[in-house]
């Protein structure tokens, strides 16, 4: 599981609801603050097209599984604690939750779309989600901007004596956030901005922290408890809101999943996480079947629960990963199996990154690579596709 996915929100907005929902742990869940003090790491599920039945193969998963053609390929999800506001400044867990938010890869922020919350996560009504989304995005962006800050005052000072650009002691500063020097210039001449600071304004420096938060910490918000009415009412007009354009919005209801793989675990109902429907195959009460029945049209309306479409949305749209399963050129796998392995890997990932991603000895005696499909010769800087088989040929 070389891929993190965070989960974030402010209390008791059924964030360790959705994080039970999608990994079936035992989070403890409650409407009041800091349920959830530490963060809970749990292993879940993307789903991926799987490409044995394309070499008329059956596979033979090493890790997750296969449920009728679908592979269900392991991620971490990581229930991050501690937004509050001020968190950028150290209030609340500020520190620690700053800290486990950064080991994310992509963020899903699972937001209240009833307006059941307030800001601070006490029960109310009537409050507008957009303040949680917004809340979130200050707090990060004020974050970036703080030690964008530090940056240019190593900038300013001439650090260790040596002459550098602006964009280098950025990056220096700003490391943790996996940037570069190369996206940093990229960022503020994209903002159309100059390379010497001492031209910014306080807006300018802003700016510059936010765009560079956007590229570092995609985000997808799971528009949580949709199968309410008004939470479907605010959804539609937020969606429209040409403000929250930079977003990804999946609508979810973390109940409906949790309350589908439990009914499946007893052998109630036939349901596959994701699905769109379910099927009732275990006797159950009147009151039972009408609460399913009451599932069943949120499910249908929503194409499924979104917390699998979140998840999914999360790391193959926002953050653009990749899926790729280790083959031969006859399409099989190796000898411990067939098609065992499926492997997530970063945009934009080439035949070398695969094979390092298998082992440093296969990438450091890498020859070439073999798309199974064709059956062609691909070189080590061939870039690899979602769902591509390749072979690795290596001397070790």
């Amino acid at each position: 599981m070389s891929h993190k996915i965070g989960l974030v929100g402010k209390p008791s907005v059924g964030k360790s609801s959705f994080f039970n929902a999608a990994t079936m742990n035992d989070v403890p869940e409650g409407a009041y603050p800091f349920t959830t003090i530490d963060p809970s790491v749990g292993e879940a599920y993307v789903r991926v097209e799987c490409a044995a039945p394309e070499f008329d193969e059956s596979c033979t998963p090493s890790v997750g599984f296969c449920d009728d053609g679908v592979r269900f390929v392991p991620v971490k999800l990581v229930d991050v604690a501690g937004l509050i506001p001020g968190a950028h400044e150290g209030k609340g867990l500020g520190n620690q939750f700053l800290t486990d938010l950064n080991e994310a890869d992509v963020l899903v922020h699972v937001v209240d779309f009833s307006g059941e919350t307030d800001i601070e996560g006490e029960p109310t009504e009537g409050h507008d989600p957009r303040e949680d989304i917004d809340f979130l995005e200050d707090e990060l962006d004020m974050w970036y901007l703080d030690i964008l800050e530090k940056g240019l005052d190593r900038y300013r000072s001439g650090y260790n004596g040596e002459e550098k650009n602006v964009e280098e002691d950025l990056a220096e500063q700003m490391s943790a956030f996996k940037t570069n020097k190369d996206e940093i210039k990229q960022v503020i001449l994209g903002l159309g901005l100059g390379l010497d600071p001492e031209e910014w304004d306080d807006d300018d420096k802003e700016a510059v922290a936010r765009e560079i938060r956007k590229r570092t910490k995609p985000m997808v918000i799971a528009a949580n408890k949709m199968d309410k009415p008004v939470a479907q009412e605010n959804y539609e007009e937020i969606t429209s809101d040409p403000d929250y354009d930079h977003l990804s919005f999946v609508p979810a209801s973390a109940h409906a999943e949790k309350a589908l793989k439990k009914a499946a675990e007893s052998g109630v109902v036939d349901y596959r996480a994701g699905d769109g429907d379910f099927e009732i195959v275990g006797d159950i009460s009147e009151e039972q079947e009408a609460g399913l029945e009451q599932i069943r049209e949120f499910v249908a309306e929503f194409d499924g629960t979104g917390v699998q479409a979140a998840l999914e949305t999360a790391l193959f749209d926002e953050m653009g990963a990749i899926a790729i399963f280790p083959g031969s050129a006859n399409g099989r796998g190796d000898t411990q199996g067939v098609f065992r392995d499926c492997f997530i890997l970063p945009e934009d990932s080439t035949t070398e990154d695969f094979a390092y991603h298998l082992h440093s000895d296969i990438g450091d005696g890498l020859l070439h690579g073999i798309d199974c499909h064709t059956k062609r010769q691909v070189g080590a800087d061939h870039v690899l596709s979602h769902r591509d088989v390749v072979e690795i040929v290596t001397t070790n």
